[in-house]
């Protein structure tokens, strides 16, 4: 949260989860495809569909970025999934370096070959 300067919207008893890497995706058959685990999910996409496919490759963490944030239905959907969503300002792109540089680095992703 303090790297991202992020807002929390659900997951405050579970902040502690430990995350390996950081996949930055606005397409969900990307996250799909790519996310392996202990994974923190960077999207634009503020939509249900955010939340089924963390939820079906069991991301914890959600960050919406550019300043986007979640409405009602979906912080109560990642609270029944025992997410962490969060918002931040920083587009993708910065948001994913921020983390780069903080020390986050893969494991949980797949490599394109």
């Amino acid at each position: 949260m303090e790297i991202l300067e992020a807002r929390l919207y659900a997951g405050q008893d579970t902040l502690d989860l430990e995350v390996n890497a950081a996949c930055g995706a606005d397409l969900m058959s990307d996250v799909m495809a790519f996310v392996k685990e202990k994974v923190v999910l960077l999207t634009g996409l503020v939509n249900p569909q955010a939340i089924r496919t963390a939820d079906l490759m069991d991301i914890k963490v959600i960050v919406f970025v550019r300043g986007k944030s979640p409405t009602e239905d979906l912080v109560a959907m990642a609270e029944e999934n025992g997410m962490v969503l969060l918002g931040t300002k920083y587009s993708m792109f910065l948001a994913c370096g921020r983390l780069y540089e903080a020390g986050l680095r893969g494991g949980g992703v797949r490599e394109i070959d």
